[in-house]
């Protein structure tokens, strides 16, 4: 084999390997998009929003006042 054969047999094995290593990174990516796409649509389904939060909570405080309320009631009568 002469020395221009080795060369071309080397950078082709070398390009191979690089596309290779290409492909695989490229597969990656695309498989961590897919994950991430199902997440951004799978977090609305899970979590509560701002404003049912804020409603609730409301109510919550208000449930909270009226206990407090009865129960200063119940202090002040002898």
């Amino acid at each position: 084999m002469d020395t221009q054969t080795l060369i071309n047999t080397g950078v082709g094995i070398i390009l191979a390997g690089i596309g290779w290593w290409s492909r695989m990174m490229w597969e990656s990516v695309q498989k961590i998009e897919e994950n991430l796409h199902r997440v951004e649509v799978d977090i609305p389904k899970s979590y509560v929003s701002k404003d049912d939060f804020s409603k609730t909570m409301k109510h919550i405080e208000d449930m909270f006042q009226r206990i407090y309320d009865k129960l200063d009631d119940k202090v002040d009568k002898p």
